[in-house]
């Protein structure tokens, strides 16, 4: 009915008439506005979801597709030209003094004269060498153990075979840690490895034999892996986080506690309490807990800090796409209390109190200005029509977890052992999404135990300069790497 034949019907209706029809229209326009208004609120979540990307929120580079965001880095341009600087100590390939093989040229005949030079002394020579991998080819080492009669009692006795000798015919180590090393650490896949292998070392397995080579080398390291869960619950800094993965189609989740030394990944079926319970790493840690404000992280006790970078993003989406300033002068903060603490950690272990006190204030401000221009949505009344507490805002969120949240998102500022960011439990989950990437998803749940075991073991080794290959052999041979918890003395 337009506005216009409603008019007449009112003018034509009684009094009691008009008055009822007079409510009805109101109450369908006050309706309207309603819907429009949740329309308009749609709209703008819907919009926020698709400038979304990898530069201003969680979600990683591989979903931002063929329009990938222009890059824009946090750090300051300088002078310097790209490559090495002044007094860079280069790295080149450098002539050894003992070459494994010598090959000498003689001079036959002069070029000039045709003469023949073969008898006479050398005056000198020029060398070159070049660096090269000799052909690969499979060595085949019989084992014998004699067997002997005693002549006193007639007893038969066997030599001992080593210990990795335990078949007939089997692979040695060096090929089993390359054959795990291959698949495990290098992501390649099976039918991948198969045809690596039997290309550079003529060797033809079937898929089946190297997913048992690494189901024995993930069995052997269970000491090791129980020595980097000690080393890292008596750590004084961890960072953890967790992300998604496939096992058997079924969406899983793989959580990682990690510091520059010791890297600990485990699997489980649940992301929360439930899951870091079972791994068993963060109940027993007392020290410092680096990660991204997820909720069951703050059920432990023990200090915490927040990871900036995933702060750093929520705040460039809230400046860039709601327009808020306030965003931008935390952006801007956050980044000269870390140029501050990078400059002042050369030469001493903490910032000067007064400057501290600063930057604190500074925070401070800026977070009341922006909870000033973002007030707390107003509480739903209890009509029948509405339920639940009001939606806040991505700012308001933000707001209040950087207001409650001050001593974690700052702890970088007063104690330099704390990191600035989350980015070492990012690194060591890199792999692992990549992984994802080439296989979809785990076969089994046994499968992606073995990956993330022996994924673990690999990464400390080379956190700790240690050969991935050697230690993988050392495993297979038994004797695997321990790794060591080394304190710096106060």
């Amino acid at each position: 009915m337009t506005y216009k034949k409603a008019a007449k019907v009112i003018y034509r209706s009684g009094e009691d008439e008009a008055v009822r029809l007079i409510c009805l229209i109101s109450k369908r326009l006050r309706l309207s506005k309603k819907e429009i208004s949740e329309l308009k609120r749609k709209i703008q979540v819907l919009e926020g979801r698709l400038s979304k990307n990898s530069r201003n929120s969680h979600k990683p580079p591989s979903l931002d597709g063929l329009n990938k965001p222009k890059p824009k880095s946090l750090r300051k341009k300088t002078e310097r030209k790209t490559g090495g600087q002044k007094g860079h100590k280069g790295h080149t390939l450098k002539m050894v003094k003992h070459p494994d093989n010598i090959k000498v040229y003689s001079v036959v005949q002069c070029k000039n004269c045709g003469c023949l030079l073969k008898d006479e002394p050398s005056q000198g020579i020029k060398n070159r060498q070049v660096f090269d991998i000799p052909p690969v080819q499979i060595e085949v080492t019989e084992h014998q153990a004699e067997i002997k009669k005693c002549p006193l009692c007639n007893h038969r006795n066997n030599a001992e075979f080593p210990k990795e000798v335990k078949a007939p015919v089997q692979y040695g180590s060096q090929l089993n840690s390359i054959i795990t090393y291959l698949k495990i650490y290098q992501l390649l896949p099976y039918k991948r490895t198969c045809e690596l292998l039997y290309d550079l070392f003529n060797v033809n397995l079937s898929q089946g034999t190297i997913a048992t080579i690494t189901k024995s080398c993930s069995d052997i390291i269970q000491k090791p892996l129980e020595r980097i869960m000690d080393c890292l619950i008596k750590s004084d800094v961890n960072h953890f986080d967790e992300t998604g993965c496939r096992v058997k189609g079924a969406l899983h989740w793989m959580h990682v506690a990690s510091n520059p030394k010791f890297t600990y990944i485990g699997v489980h079926q649940k992301r929360g309490k439930e899951a870091i319970d079972d791994i068993g790493i963060l109940p027993r840690f007392k020290g410092r807990a680096i990660h991204d404000a997820f909720k069951p992280y703050f059920r432990y006790d023990g200090l915490h800090g927040l990871c900036n970078a995933h702060h750093l993003r929520e705040l460039t989406y809230i400046h860039e796409q709601e327009g808020h300033q306030w965003a931008k002068q935390m952006k801007d903060c956050l980044m000269d209390i870390k140029r501050a603490v990078e400059q002042a950690s050369q030469t001493s272990n903490q910032l000067p109190q007064h400057e501290a006190h600063a930057f604190e204030t500074l925070y401070q401000l800026i977070l009341e200005a922006g909870c000033y221009k973002n007030p707390p949505p107003e509480s739903n009344s209890k009509g029948k029509n509405t339920r639940g507490r009001s939606k806040k805002t991505k700012a308001r969120n933000l707001l209040e977890r950087l207001l409650l949240r001050k001593e974690e998102t700052l702890a970088f500022m007063h104690d330099f052992n704390v990191p600035f960011d989350n980015n070492q439990a990012e690194r060591d989950f890199r792999m692992v999404k990549v992984q994802q990437k080439i296989s979809g998803t785990f076969r089994s749940e046994k499968g992606a135990e073995n990956f993330c075991r022996i994924r673990s073991y690999i990464s400390t080794a080379k956190k700790n300069s240690v050969n991935p290959i050697g230690v993988l052999s050392d495993a297979i041979a038994d004797k695997p790497f321990m790794p060591i918890l080394y304190r710096v003395p106060e």
